[in-house]
């Protein structure tokens, strides 16, 4: 694609490497509704979703990333959201503890892949808490949700957890069942989100917390633009949210659209396959590629 001679310059932006787990669609299935967007009288394809997967891991590679997987396991479809597993921060691994029924299996696998690679302080959460689908580490504070998943009384037990400021938001529409569905983290410090995802007292808190924020419209919200991964500089999210990726672009990001159609008739997008296992600001940046992976930006012509 041919560089937009009033393209922002994007060299302001850090990427920083990340260690995210994700686990293989090898069981995704909608065999049961657990959220609006879940029909089991609506064909599922494996191979389509292991296609679309396979490209979203391999761009995370490609961008300089370091991807771990996790063993999925038979009868668990919903694994592949790999992000609910549990919440990583400063070393620390709270294992979720799932609301449903027919997910409640996954906490004893990502504990043990947690405990078999190593990792010293990992404990199972006592009330229900979804991971990271609900959690949203910043840098400064953690962000998280609750309403349809995670309980209320685990806010407390995750800044017990970790010691570290937790901020309390409460989702009112059940499209957007998890904060990951509803918000984004792109940088310390800058977020974007939709505000009619949340209660009154809700949008006053991320109004006053984050004033600069990108706001998505309804429009992205529903292509679930908000469920995105960023490093610091790239943005991975849904290719059909062309309006965040206009304001992405504007702030010097550089935002990547993936198709991941398959999964989200389970309710998932780019960011419920990624458990970010570290955010440490030590780290060196990632080295800028010249062409930032233009043919896959969204809203641009192949």
């Amino acid at each position: 694609m041919p560089h937009h001679p009033h393209a922002p310059d994007t060299t302001s932006r850090t990427a920083r490497p990340r260690t995210l787990l994700m686990c293989r669609p090898t069981y995704f299935d909608v065999c049961y509704s657990i959220n609006p967007w879940m029909d089991p009288g609506v064909p599922t394809f494996p191979s389509t979703a292991a296609a679309q997967w396979k490209h979203l891991h391999d761009l995370l590679v490609e961008l300089g990333h370091e991807v771990r997987l996790i063993q999925p396991v038979p009868g668990l479809p919903d694994m592949v959201f790999a992000a609910n597993g549990a919440l990583v921060v400063d070393g620390r691994v709270l294992v979720a503890r799932f609301r449903h029924a027919q997910r409640q299996g996954e906490s004893p696998a990502y504990e043990e892949w947690f405990r078999r690679e190593g990792w010293s302080d990992v404990r199972t959460a006592r009330h229900v808490n979804e991971g990271a689908g609900d959690l949203a580490w910043t840098g400064d504070e953690i962000l998280a949700g609750t309403g349809f998943r995670t309980a209320p009384e685990a806010h407390a037990e995750v800044a017990a957890v970790f010691g570290r400021p937790v901020v309390s938001l409460t989702l009112v529409d059940p499209r957007f069942y998890h904060l990951d569905t509803a918000l984004t983290v792109l940088a310390r410090g800058e977020i974007m989100y939709y505000p009619q995802a949340f209660d009154d007292a809700g949008r006053r808190l991320l109004a006053q917390r984050y004033p600069d924020a990108v706001l998505a419209s309804a429009a992205d919200a529903d292509a679930f633009g908000l469920n995105a991964f960023s490093d610091g500089r790239h943005v991975v999210l849904p290719h059909g949210a062309t309006g965040l990726a206009a304001q992405l672009r504007e702030r010097g990001y550089v935002p990547i659209g993936v198709e991941l159609g398959e999964l989200l008739k389970a309710g998932g997008g780019p960011r419920c396959c990624l458990l970010d296992l570290d955010r440490d600001p030590a780290r060196e940046p990632l080295r800028s590629r010249e062409r930032d992976l233009d043919r896959e930006t969204v809203g641009s012509e192949a």
